[in-house]
């Protein structure tokens, strides 16, 4: 079976990538936002000052992301993709899914901007029922909808990222 590693697989280059945007929400965004809130702020009365209501959201929505990439980077392993007859964080699967042939990366979908195919984590419902499966071998997994979803893998093999 696969192995049992917590947090999501990412390669080093998506792991880097997702640092250095981290680093620069953290220092360079961070100032540049606390300066638009301060000049919104001196125009006055701030519940009819758009620019500072706008200002304050922007703040929100990236400080909700610098949460979100500390978490993933700190549980994230880290490391080159495994050449492996079963699949593993980092494998390029082709399967048959619901009949249809598909072609996709199980890693994290941070990573989805950076390949040219389909990413689905390790631990959403298709990630979890194949992981640790061959080339010929037949699951199926439980899609949100309720429906019974068949999947056949058809070939893997290791991402080069």
């Amino acid at each position: 079976m696969a192995d049992e590693k917590k947090g999501t697989w990412l390669s080093p280059a998506s792991y880097e990538r997702l640092s250095a945007e981290l680093r620069e929400m953290t220092t360079t965004r961070r100032a540049e936002i606390a300066q638009k809130i301060e000049a919104a702020r001196s125009e006055g009365d701030l519940r009819e000052n758009g620019g500072y209501q706008a200002a304050r959201e922007e703040q929100s929505k990236m400080e909700g992301r610098i949460i979100e990439l500390t978490h993933l980077l700190e549980n994230a392993h880290v490391s080159e993709p495994e050449a492996s007859d079963v699949i593993v964080p980092g494998t390029v699967v082709t399967a048959s899914i619901a009949g249809e042939e598909e072609r996709f990366l199980i890693g994290s979908r941070e990573a989805a901007d950076m390949v040219k195919v389909e990413v689905y984590p390790e631990n959403a419902p298709l990630g979890k029922a194949i992981l640790g499966l061959k080339a010929g071998d037949k699951t199926s997994f439980k899609a949100r909808n309720g429906r019974d979803i068949q999947v056949e893998i058809i070939k893997l093999e290791p991402f080069e990222g």
